[in-house]
């Protein structure tokens, strides 16, 4: 008999959809007939001009490369204003048979499906569709991902089991994630241990890789609400650290390949000198992946046309400098198909620190 699997988190920005791909991904390789679906989504964006899907569902199709179909692969989008609607005007069948429908078309074109969960346990639940419900309607074992540590790790992972008991779901195991390799032999000890004592199964423990959390511009410009001064098409390139117009030193570009550079207007003239005689002194190669500027002062014609001519994009936002140092350090990044090295490197990792054989297993394949 095939088991499918329903990928859940503790939270959001836990890594669920970067360990979904990597476990579709791995199945695939091993020729495995899977399909994969959305049953709940939140995150919607446009798609062919009339359909409002999960933005997950299109990053899933285009790195695995399978059509798109909105109700088979997202049947459920809850749109802004609809859980007001809802809670007015309940509509809990017609949801589910959107949802039994997709689940009923993937079965007959596939052998096992991969569904991928929203958010923490409880998203959904204001529409009756949490995903403890979901995972119980279709039927499917439950992989719980929480965030590597070992006290609130533990705590949050019981939290979520409990969520999905009281439902009826089938928790099968767990994936640790996002664990500091410095700490990886005591998290794996420790929670080896403590979870053994539940009866759950530890699919893998995943290190924390720093380059699936670097930003790409275009989230920073979108973060930071920037306009895009010049070179909007390198906003796709990746930051890897940042830098204060007042801090440039050799020390500090040493230690990224590219950087954000984050100063006012009035003193982008001082920074890009003191950059420029660094790399020239060097024989460095500007190393710089964007520019934020704040403040209202004028842009120096010279700078912007080295910036112009250096392929290097920048921005300029309302937020003072404080502010948007603040809000770049707390940007969650996700993974989108304009970053597809990352794609590539969830894939790898996965591969390498999650028992695939074992899921298969489960799975029936």
């Amino acid at each position: 008999m095939n088991t499918d699997i329903y990928m859940a988190a503790t939270a959001q920005h836990i890594g669920k959809t970067t360990t979904t791909l990597g476990i579709l991904h791995a199945l695939k390789r091993r020729e495995v007939n899977v399909g994969y679906c959305k049953p709940v989504g939140q995150e919607f964006v446009s798609w062919k001009d009339h359909y409002k899907v999960d933005k997950d569902s299109i990053l899933f199709a285009e790195a695995m490369r399978f059509e798109l179909e909105p109700h088979i692969h997202s049947p459920v989008t809850i749109l802004p204003g609809y859980t007001e609607q809802y809670i007015n005007h309940p509509e809990k069948e017609k949801l589910y048979a959107q949802l039994d429908m997709a689940s009923a078309t993937l079965r007959k074109r596939h052998k096992v499906i991969l569904y991928e969960g929203t958010g923490h346990p409880g998203v959904g639940s204001v529409v009756d569709m949490s995903n403890a419900d979901v995972a119980r309607r279709l039927n499917a074992g439950v992989i719980i991902v929480v965030k590597g540590g070992i006290g609130d790790t533990f705590d949050h992972l019981m939290l979520a089991k409990k969520f999905f008991d009281a439902a009826g779901a089938n928790v099968l195991g767990v994936i640790i994630n996002k664990i500091l390799r410095s700490k990886m032999d005591k998290v794996r000890s420790a929670l080896e241990k403590k979870i053994s004592q539940t009866g759950l199964e530890i699919f893998g423990f995943i290190p924390f890789e720093e380059e699936l959390a670097y930003p790409l511009m275009s989230t920073v410009t979108r973060e930071l609400q920037g306009e895009v001064l010049c070179n909007k098409e390198m906003l796709n390139n990746l930051i890897e650290g940042s830098i204060a117009g007042s801090l440039v030193d050799l020390e500090t570009l040493n230690t990224a390949k590219q950087h954000l550079l984050i100063v006012s207007s009035r003193r982008l003239n001082d920074a890009l000198s003191k950059l420029q005689g660094i790399w020239e002194q060097q024989s460095m190669l500007p190393n710089l992946a964007g520019v934020v500027l704040t403040g209202h002062a004028a842009i120096y014609p010279p700078d912007l046309q080295f910036l112009i001519d250096n392929a290097i994009p920048v921005i300029k936002t309302h937020f003072d400098t404080y502010e948007a140092v603040i809000k770049l350090s707390k940007i969650d990044v996700k993974l989108n198909t304009k970053a597809p090295h990352k794609i590539q490197k969830a894939i790898e990792i996965v591969e390498e620190y999650v028992n695939m054989d074992r899921i298969c297993e489960i799975m029936g394949v």
